[in-house]
């Protein structure tokens, strides 16, 4: 091994463009003197990862992820930083110098490292068994010829062959000087549980390389090309420490460039259609090679593009068990359409048997909107049996609930209530519920909360309903000193009163839409966002119940009430609509009555759900067996509101809970505006102690900052004036 020299590094540190090295994993565009894209480190729908091409840096706003060129690519791929340093030599073509690692460096050198090491040994080697040897000529490269692949597809996605040898590749590659562990480790070799030797485990197979998004190799694939059934068509490399098979999509390396220029994405499933459709000229086009779609591939695609088009070949048990991976292409707002191909094709005989122009022309003609395809497929089983149509209209609405867009939604009950012939307020009706329902089960966390955060930051996020309001409270408190971690009376109060509604009302959703988010997963998540601990042990003690309740009975709970309410629903209609019939004089008459009983019996289905998601914590809390807990949950839920001036100014217009979402962040910024307060004050007791003039003054700074950022936190609470606080 070797180690890249200095003058090396700055060079390659000089050339890296921060835009340039984000944009190949990252579709950007353009805002401002910025741009901004789809955060690659975590699950987003709204861009918030932001790169300046002018400071060469890249930031999350949301997971805080982000920094240099090479930070980002050793982020991003799991790279030591002299991979890193590797890659965007490549990139950039500069020419690495580089001397050889001493004995000491050698052990010192990754897992990680060695693995890729020797999987790129082995990328070689296989390409120059299909290509130099004569068993690989007449056997692999005679398969490939045979499935009509040209040599450039060959090169381009470095296709190979392993010898029928038991041990060709272990040989060599022990012979240049890898240790077996790492043969072992990246699955390249097994070793036998009844001879204890060891063997190549895709010998006597066609080689399909599996590359990261940034081209290098972490994987393979091996067909046999045997006609022995007992022998497994494809072998695939084990996951390992360089290879997460959920997280990948063949021929995305390949694909990248093609799919951000066309903006879409052609899903295909394995590795033979993805070459293919490359040779006939149409390259945007990956595969989740034979699995499952997984959550991870689709963040994988959704960096690219937000539009997906799926082929299918006319095996309708195939369509039909892909249907679930549709919906989570759906969930992460991604625009799907669905091709069916011939009858007799899949995408690699029809790109073999056609030209480019041909097989975008008939793409182009033939996609179709997901959604109408599903319904089309599944009404042409279901026929006319009555239970076999609501179990299909049932199952195209929870497709529907997954869309993220509100609009979308809709549009779509309106286009399935004309092909199902069932009105549309029907459809709305039972997509409320649904959606209802999902957030309920997955009781569903704020965008980012799993974001990790050193210190007594203040920093709402944009999804939060404090932002939603307009405020901009964004400061950084510093750290508070241990004589000001005593809880004051003053302090236990903004405690309680933040603890009260996550008690009160914790189940009960902020906000609307997709950025909804229950008042306990607000609270907990902004407290943990900040590092803002409870000091009252009690209170916390109460707070952390509150989770756990939420965490070990809170969905199953809601489904079993929501199945409740649907079947009381269904009671109430009936009950109705016979009433309706006694006593309605004329057809006028039977509409409007119907019409005000329809009304009456969702706001009451309405109504009640969201009685049993305020009070459900607190149903629960006050009855534990826990003394502190039942016993502060009782006397939290009964006090009133007393820190806030915004209480008594509306009592009189709205109730506490349909000013929630304006007096929970309100309560959370009284409470780090205290916080912030502290500081000032053992700030202000530094100075005083101290008689160095430099030292004051840069004290007296620091606490002219403090004073600024107490005013953000107050212009939020609607104070007009802070004057400076004085001891």
């Amino acid at each position: 091994m070797k180690r890249i020299d200095r003058e090396t590094v700055q060079r390659i540190l000089d050339a890296a463009d921060i835009v340039e090295v984000v944009s190949d994993f990252v579709s950007l565009k353009k805002r401002g003197a910025n741009y901004i894209g789809l955060c690659p480190f975590h699950n987003e729908r709204t861009p918030s990862f932001s790169v300046s091409r002018a400071k060469g840096i890249c930031k999350c706003f949301s997971c805080g992820k982000g920094g240099s060129p090479v930070n980002f690519i050793m982020e991003h791929e799991q790279l030591s930083f002299n991979e890193a340093l590797r890659y965007l030599a490549r990139k950039y073509h500069i020419e690495i110098k580089e001397h050889e690692l001493t004995d000491e460096e050698r052990e010192q050198a990754s897992e990680r490292e060695s693995m890729m090491a020797v999987n790129d040994f082995a990328l070689d080697h296989f390409c120059h068994n299909l290509t130099d040897t004569q068993d690989g000529r007449d056997i692999g490269l005679a398969y490939f010829r045979e499935r009509g692949i040209n040599d450039a597809m060959i090169e381009r996605f470095r296709l190979g062959y392993s010898l029928e040898k038991s041990d060709d590749l272990y040989r060599a590659a022990v012979a240049k000087g890898f240790a077996e562990k790492y043969l072992l480790d990246t699955g390249l070799c097994a070793r036998s549980e009844r001879s204890g030797s060891v063997y190549d485990r895709f010998r006597g197979r066609v080689i399909y390389p599996v590359f990261s998004v940034s081209g290098r190799v972490i994987a393979f694939g091996g067909r046999t090309l045997r006609t022995d059934k007992s022998v497994a068509k494809y072998v695939n490399s084990p996951e390992s420490a360089v290879y997460r098979k959920s997280y990948e999509l063949y021929g995305l390396y390949q694909a990248k460039g093609a799919i951000a220029r066309r903006n879409k994405c052609i899903l295909v499933e394995g590795y033979m259609d993805v070459i293919s459709m490359h040779q006939v000229g149409v390259e945007n086009v990956v595969a989740s090679s034979g699995t499952s779609l997984t959550d991870g591939q689709i963040r994988l695609i959704h960096r690219f593009t937000e539009n997906v088009t799926v082929i299918y070949d006319s095996d309708a048990a195939g369509i039909k068990a892909s249907l679930r991976g549709i919906d989570m292409l759906l969930a992460q707002g991604l625009n799907i359409k669905v091709l069916l191909l011939p009858d007799g094709d899949d995408p690699d005989s029809f790109a073999q048997s056609h030209s480019a122009s041909e097989v975008e022309k008939y793409i182009e003609e033939n996609e179709t909107d997901f959604m109408r395809f599903k319904t089309r497929i599944l009404l042409n089983d279901a026929k006319d049996d009555p239970i076999a149509r609501s179990k299909v209209i049932n199952n195209i609405i929870a497709s529907i609930a997954v869309i993220p867009d509100v609009i979308l939604r809709t549009e779509y009950v309106k286009e399935c209530s004309r092909m199902l012939d069932v009105p549309e307020d029907v459809l709305m009706l039972q997509l409320q519920k649904t959606v209802a329902a999902n957030l309920g089960k997955g009781v569903e966390r704020r965008p980012g909360a799993d974001t990790t955060a050193a210190g007594d930051g203040v920093t709402p996020t944009e999804q939060t309903p404090a932002a939603a309001t307009g405020a901009q409270t964004s400061v950084e408190i510093p750290p508070v000193t241990a004589k000001s971690t005593a809880l004051t009376e003053n302090m236990r109060q903004y405690e309680r009163e933040l603890v009260k509604y996550a008690v009160k009302y914790g189940m009960a959703m902020l906000g609307e839409g997709d950025e909804a988010v229950c008042v306990l997963d607000y609270i907990t998540g902004e407290l943990a966002a900040d590092g803002i601990a409870l000091r009252d042990e009690q209170l916390a003690h109460v707070l952390a119940v509150a989770e756990d309740i939420r965490d070990r009975t809170w969905a199953a709970d809601y489904e079993a009430y929501c199945r409740s309410l649907d079947a009381d629903y269904q009671r109430a209609m009936s009950e109705g609509e016979e009433e309706i019939r006694r006593l309605a004089v004329d057809l006028a008459d039977i509409q409007a009555r119907e019409q005000r009983l329809k009304e009456r019996c969702d706001r009451d289905y309405l109504d009640r759900l969201d009685s049993f998601c305020v009070s459900y914590i607190e149903n629960i809390m006050i009855s534990s067996p826990d003394d502190v807990v039942r016993n502060t949950a009782t006397a939290l839920v009964c006090e009133k509101y007393t820190l806030s001036k915004v209480h008594t100014r509306y009592a009189h217009i709205e109730t506490e809970r349909q000013r929630l979402p304006d007096l929970v962040p309100r309560a959370l910024i009284e409470l780090k505006l205290a916080l912030l307060n502290e500081r000032i004050d053992a700030l202000f007791e530094e100075i005083k102690r101290h008689s160095n003039d430099e030292t004051v003054i840069q004290l007296m700074l620091r606490q002219k900052e403090l004073y600024d950022m107490r005013i953000q936190l107050a212009r939020y609470l609607g104070e007009r004036i802070v004057t400076p606080r004085t001891r």
